[in-house]
């Protein structure tokens, strides 16, 4: 079986990335949805995202996602509507990547978990739906494995071929052990949170605060993506945030689309998205905060006071954010702040190593690699690190990877897997399928 017939499907809850098997990088990044503007009926294909493989063709008029409702697929990460899965590959499949199924084997991705009856509803749209001439399925953390393992054949993760991936995605965050490329279930832990939380949190903040975009989901991804970042000291930073004019180094401004200059929305000066890097430098002159107030100061209530809210021009088409910029990503550290009760990154991390055998400790801490687009956040490793040493015993090293392309990583290890020769092995057949059934076929992948 020729790899370019493997067609690698990467499919997330926030984007899709497919391409072929034995190239680097996919061949498209397609967001997992449909959406509809307010003045339509209709239901839309989202434009896919630009790669480093595809050229982007600017005279295409982008589409105004203005208050554009949204349709998903995957909810929680689980497959719950097929007919609307089976919508967007077709259109996948047929006008963009342009295979025919029929030739073409697949490998897909799977969450961890997945319950049976959602199982079979995938196997049925890969074989009787879309008629693929052969199937495999994975899960996120032995590629993210296996992809690394490849990169650094001397390093660690590669000769103990064994690691801790650390997933934070589109719809939650898992710590998954992984020996000899095969994921250890009894380890994994998982936080119900991932990017489409945090933007909805953002969506919330913002709403209270200036203006309200709770139907804004395009948007306030933009605003997430560009502004917000990972604090390494949040009682300093929420005192900080308080300070007015040119003090405030996390004060940004972000201008909304007026639907006729522009339809998408900008950072009005995003020379200053990084000012708040020269608090790492110690130069922001500020004395260190009373040990007495810190306790109080974890309350992001306190970072806003009453009057200011009124002070907010309804009139503007912008809006500033403060210390919204950095108590968004804070929720992966600390989801009690929400109000849910889950344990943080960090503990979840020492909870997943634990659950493993004693011998495989050190090598777990010192192999943790960092996948998903929401540790694309600035600062979010060091803030883990700082976190997790505490926890960790002082005869342990703590290192953390994070992958080059934290979006690309799973997809480049399916890619990487789907061009080895033993793949077609590995592989189940439509007549298997027809001959066996769902069940006894799963079995196969050894999850």
């Amino acid at each position: 079986m020729s790899s370019t017939n493997v067609v690698v499907l990467d499919n997330g809850g926030g984007l899709i990335k497919a391409g072929f098997g034995g190239e680097r990088d996919p061949a498209v990044i397609l967001p997992n949805c449909l959406y509809r503007v307010p003045s339509s009926k209709k239901w839309l294909h989202p434009h896919p995202l630009p790669t480093t493989t595809t050229s982007t063709d600017s005279s295409a008029a982008e589409p105004d996602l203005t208050s554009a409702a949204v349709r998903r697929p995957l909810d929680r990460g689980y497959l719950i509507n097929s007919d609307l899965q089976r919508e967007i590959w077709s259109h996948l499949f047929s006008s963009i990547l342009r295979i025919n199924p029929t030739q073409s084997s697949l490998l897909v991705t799977e969450p961890l978990f997945t319950l049976p009856s959602i199982q079979r509803s995938l196997d049925e749209l890969v074989f009787e739906d879309f008629n693929f001439r052969a199937l495999y399925v994975a899960d996120s953390p032995s590629l993210v494995h296996l992809y690394e393992a490849s990169r650094r054949p001397d390093g660690l993760v590669s000769r103990a071929q064994c690691s801790l991936v650390v997933d934070c995605g589109f719809s939650f965050t898992h710590a998954s052990p992984v020996f000899q490329n095969f994921t250890l279930n009894y380890g994994v832990k998982r936080i119900d949170l991932g990017g489409k939380a945090l933007t909805n949190y953002l969506k919330e903040l913002v709403s209270f605060r200036s203006v309200n975009v709770m139907e804004e989901t395009f948007l306030i991804d933009d605003v997430k993506e560009k502004l917000c970042f990972v604090s390494l000291d949040v009682p300093r930073d929420l005192r900080l945030a308080r300070e007015s004019g040119k003090e405030n180094l996390f004060r940004c401004t972000y201008v909304l689309p007026d639907g006729i200059t522009y339809t998408k929305g900008f950072v009005k000066h995003p020379e200053r998205i990084h000012n708040y890097l020269a608090l790492k430098d110690g130069t922001c002159g500020f004395p260190p905060l009373p040990e007495e107030t810190k306790g109080n100061m974890n309350r992001p209530e306190i970072a806003e006071m009453p009057q200011d809210r009124n002070r907010i021009d309804l009139s503007k088409n912008e809006f500033d954010l403060t210390n919204e910029r950095f108590l968004v990503p804070e929720m992966i550290f600390q989801p009690a702040n929400l109000g849910m009760n889950e344990a943080g990154l960090a503990e979840c991390i020492v909870r997943a190593v634990n659950s493993c055998h004693p011998h495989l400790h050190p090598v777990l801490y010192e192999s943790i690699i960092l996948t998903g687009g929401s540790t694309l956040f600035p600062q979010f490793s060091e803030r883990l690190e700082k976190e997790l040493r505490p926890l960790v015993p002082d005869d342990y090293h703590v290192k953390i990877t994070t992958q080059e392309d934290p979006i690309l990583g799973v997809w480049r290890g399916g890619s990487l897997l789907a061009s080895s020769p033993d793949f077609e092995a590995m592989c189940v057949t439509k007549s298997e399928y027809e001959e066996l059934g769902s069940v006894r076929c799963r079995k196969r992948f050894f999850h």
